[in-house]
């Protein structure tokens, strides 16, 4: 059992009118507790609450001992690569579509989240990815992902040609769409869709996984995740794109070099005492449906 949370950061910005409403029932809630709420200043432009509570992600991540993230994986995916940098706790509350890190009903929130505040609630803290573009031997751009890094071309429907070498080993070459870098809790998003298999978010991995490649006998691979992962384009011709988390998109040159390995930085999840996570694997891919 962990101590009660003093400070708690609002965390979230709405694409729905009715996420908005959750907002306020929480703020209304940690208030009449006596707990300091520092709210997320871009939520400023949605509801009215005293000026003296907006704040940076920054500053919430150095003040707030825990942030609650209302939203979808969206929310969450931005908000965790920014609090990565801090100590503080985070949850979520799911006013998206699957929220598969946002597993608090908003139907149920001050229910579910009363033992959290208090204390009762289990870690589970996820790995970040981090890519590295290297110019002639000199760091040009990084940035950091939760999920995964994609590397695709800046042209629709075009292939790559790309050498992937593990530890500075060549471990295989291929012509395809791009390539997912994906983490543990990434295993269940895009990497999901173009094949690659579910990892438990406690596995120490990465999964590797060609988009559309031009063969039939290519499937993913799963390494260690102290393992780097170096690319690089000898015979593309296109410039590329690397998407961290579908979010930030950094520009290459096929001449460029990129290294991705695990960053130093994880984010800590928290769950209420009651969340199962094969329990909700199963519920969000519809596993729980019988078929007679």
């Amino acid at each position: 059992m962990g101590r009660p949370f003093k400070c708690v950061g609002l965390v979230g910005i709405p694409r729905k009118l009715e996420a908005i409403e959750t907002h306020q029932v929480l703020y209304d809630w940690l208030v009449n507790l006596g707990i300091e709420v520092l709210v997320e200043d871009q939520l400023a432009q949605y509801i009215k609450f005293p000026s003296n509570v907006y704040a940076s992600l920054d500053t919430i991540g150095e003040q707030a001992d825990l942030a609650i993230v209302v939203g979808g994986d969206g929310n969450m995916l931005r908000s965790a690569r920014h609090l990565s940098h801090y100590k503080i706790k985070v949850i979520g509350v799911n006013r998206g579509n699957l929220g598969f890190l946002t597993d608090i009903s908003h139907d149920h929130v001050i229910e579910q989240l009363t033992p959290v505040i208090k204390g009762e609630y289990d870690d589970d803290p996820r790995f970040l990815l981090e890519v590295s573009i290297y110019s002639d031997g000199q760091l040009i751009n990084s940035g950091f992902a939760v999920n995964e890094i994609v590397v695709t071309p800046n042209t629709v429907a075009h292939m790559i040609d790309y050498d992937v070498y593990i530890n500075e080993r060549n471990a295989f070459s291929q012509h395809a769409d791009g390539l997912i870098i994906a983490t543990p809790t990434g295993s269940t998003a895009y990497s999901l869709s173009a094949g690659g298999p579910i990892l438990a978010p406690h596995l120490d991995a990465l999964i590797i996984t060609p988009m559309f490649p031009h063969s039939l006998a290519v499937r993913p691979l799963v390494i260690k995740s102290d393992n780097p992962i170096h690319l690089k384009f000898p015979t593309t011709a296109l410039d590329l794109n690397i998407a961290c988390d579908s979010q930030i998109i950094l520009p290459i040159k096929p001449t460029q070099d990129v290294i991705i390995r695990r960053s130093d930085y994880e984010f800590n999840l928290i769950h209420s005492k009651d969340y199962d996570y094969f329990n909700n694997l199963s519920s969000k891919l519809g596993w729980s449906q019988k078929m007679f």
